[in-house]
C-alpha cells in the first residue's frame, strides 16, 4: 500500500499525556489510517501500536521492530511524518521562498521586519511565528512558535494557494530537534543569538546550539550574528554561503554612526562598498541587530540593497516587543516579552538610555521551564533596575511563591523590592506607584493576553490593566 494512500486518514500520537486514552479509541483511529508512533517527551506511542492496529489502522510506523504484521519501520518517525505531511499537501514549500529565523531572542521582531520589508518590495508574504500566523494580512491562529509538521505543511499550502511568494518563519530549537521542518529547503536561515534558555529540554548549551545548527543544513545560505559567542560552533562545517552581520566590527553587514533615540535609532548600514542611511522606529541596540539580520537576509535572497534599506525605515514596531503603552502621563510604560536572562538585560539597558527617573521592573520566571535561569534573572533585574516588583509569569503546575523563592538568591540584600505573586496585582501596584519621569517595564508576557495557572488559563492583558489603573489614578 502506498504511504500517500495510508494518509487518507491520519491518526498520530503526540507528546501530550492527556491524549493517551484516545489512541486506543476506535472513534479516533480511522479505519485504513497510518498510525505514526512518536517517542515523545512524556509518553512513547509505540506502546499503543498494537491497539491502533486492533482499532482499524492499516499500518503503524515505528522506529523499532515491534513484531507486528503491519509495521513500517523507519529511522526517525518524526522526520518520516514531516516528509509524509509534505507529500500529502503536494510539497507546497517548493512553491515558496522560505526564510527561517532561529535564535533565543529576536526571532519574532526579525520575522515582522522581514515581512514588512518584503511587502514594501512588492511581494505577498506569509508569516509563521509566536504571536500569530499571517497569510498576507489575514490572521491565522498560532498555537506554537513553529507548528507541528502536518499543520505546518497545511499552512504552507494555504499560503501558496493564496498567492504568497515568500514566507518568513520562526524556527524554534524544539521544532528543529523534533524534525518538524524536515524536507523544507530554506532560501536563507538566520541566526540572531544564543543565550541560556530551554535547558530543561536540551540539557546543555552545546546541545541547544547543535539543535539550532540543524536549520543551516537545510538552508541555501546562512545569515548569522558575527559577535555571538556560539557563532563559530554554529557555522563550523557549513557548506552553504555564510553572511555575517554585527554592529561596529568588520562583517558583511554592519551598522555605523549609531544615534539612539528613546523611540528608535538612526544609523548607517554598510555592506562592502554599499552604504545607506536608516531610521529605525524600534528602540535599542538589539533592535539594530535584528534590523541588520533582516537586511542581510533580504539582500542574500536577491532583493536590492538600496530598496531593502529604504523599506526597513518604514517598518513599525512589533506587538509586545519594547512596546510603548500610551499613558497620557509623565511616566512611560513598556511591555516586553523578555523572559530569558539575555532578553531581560537587553531591554533594561535599552530603557536606561533615555531614563529620566526610576526604572521599575515587574518580572517573574516561567513555571515548568529551565530553573537555573531564575536567580540569574533576579541578579540582572536587581542590578539594572531601581525598584523590583517580583511576581509570576505563567507559573503552570508550580506554585508562584516556589518560583519566586528560586529567583531571590540572585537578588542582593537591600534591593528595593516588592513581592506580589498575583501578576495583575503586581502590574497595578507598579502603575499606582509610578512617579513623573519613571519608566515601568512589564517584562515577560509581551504579546500574551493570558496567564497559565496550575489548572486553568485566565485572561490577563497588561495593556487593559494599565488603562484601568490610569482611569482611576489621580495626576
Amino acid at each position: 500500500m502506498q504511504l500517500q494512500q495510508l494518509l487518507a486518514g491520519v491518526a498520530t500520537y503526540g507528546e501530550n499525556p492527556e491524549i493517551t486514552a484516545l489512541v486506543c479509541d476506535s472513534r479516533k483511529v480511522t479505519a485504513g489510517c497510518l498510525f505514526v508512533c512518536i517517542d515523545g517527551v512524556s509518553v512513547d506511542a509505540h506502546r499503543f501500536a498494537a491497539d491502533a492496529l486492533a482499532a482499524g489502522a492499516a499500518a503503524v510506523m515505528v522506529e523499532r521492530d515491534l513484531g507486528l504484521e503491519h509495521q513500517i519501520r523507519v529511522d526517525n518517525t518524526r522526520e518520516a511524518w514531516a516528509l509524509l505531511s509534505a507529500n500529502w499537501f503536494g510539497h507546497p514549500a517548493s512553491r515558496l521562498n522560505i526564510i527561517g529565523i532561529t535564535g533565543t531572542n529576536g526571532k519574532t521582531s526579525t520575522t515582522y521586519m522581514l515581512k514588512q520589508m518584503l511587502e514594501a518590495c512588492g511581494h505577498k508574504v506569509g508569516l509563521i511565528g509566536t504571536i500569530q500566523n499571517l497569510i498576507g494580512q489575514r490572521v491565522v491562529s498560532s498555537s506554537a512558535t513553529t507548528p507541528a509538521a502536518y499543520e505546518l505543511q497545511q499552512l504552507f499550502a494555504e499560503m501558496a494557494d493564496e498567492g504568497c511568494d515568500y514566507v518568513v518563519m520562526e524556527v524554534s530549537s524544539h521544532a528543529l530537534h523534533q524534525r518538524r521542518v524536515a524536507g523544507v529547503t530554506f532560501a536563507a536561515g538566520v541566526f540572531t543569538n544564543l543565550t541560556q534558555d530551554h535547558l530543561d529540554y536540551h540539557h546543555t548549551m552545546e546541545e541547544y546550539c547543535d539543535a539550532k545548527k540543524l536549520l543551516f543544513a537545510q538552508s541555501e545560505c546562512a545569515v548569522v550574528q558575527a559577535k555571538d559567542a556560539w557563532v563559530d560552533r554554529l557555522t563550523d562545517g557549513l557548506t552553504c554561503p555564510v553572511y555575517r552581520f554585527c554592529i561596529g566590527e568588520k562583517a558583511d553587514f554592519t551598522a555605523e554612526n549609531l544615534r539612539y533615540r528613546p523611540d528608535g535609532s538612526n544609523f548607517t548600514v554598510c555592506a562592502g562598498n554599499r552604504r545607506a542611511e536608516v531610521s529605525l522606529s524600534m528602540p535599542g541596540e538589539f533592535s539594530v541587530n535584528n534590523a541588520l539580520g533582516a537586511i542581510a537576509a533580504a539582500v542574500a535572497v536577491g532583493l536590492p540593497f538600496d530598496t531593502v534599506c529604504e523599506a526597513i525605515s518604514q517598518v513599525t514596531g512589533v506587538n509586545g516587543r519594547a512596546e510603548i503603552v500610551p499613558t497620557g502621563r509623565d511616566f512611560t510604560v513598556v511591555v516586553d516579552y523578555a523572559h530569558t536572562p539575555d532578553g531581560l538585560e537587553k531591554i533594561c539597558r535599552t530603557l536606561q538610555l533615555g531614563l529620566r527617573g526610576r526604572l521599575i521592573t515587574v518580572f517573574g520566571c516561567t513555571g515548568d521551564r529551565d530553573r537555573t535561569k531564575r536567580p540569574i534573572m533576579g541578579e540582572i533585574a536587581a542590578r539594572l533596575s531601581d525598584l523590583l516588583v517580583l511576581t509570576s509569569d505563567n507559573p503552570g503546575s508550580e506554585e508562584p511563591m516556589d518560583i519566586i523563592e528560586e529567583v531571590l538568591p540572585g537578588i542582593p540584600d537591600g534591593t528595593p523590592m516588592v513581592i506580589l505573586p498575583d501578576r495583575e496585582q503586581a502590574v497595578r501596584w507598579a502603575i499606582e506607584h509610578a512617579q513623573a519621569g519613571d519608566t515601568v517595564l512589564l517584562a515577560g508576557k509581551g504579546h500574551e493576553t493570558y496567564q497559565i495557572l496550575k489548572n486553568r488559563t485566565v485572561e490577563l492583558d497588561e495593556r487593559k490593566i494599565v488603562a484601568e489603573v490610569l482611569a482611576g489614578k489621580k495626576d
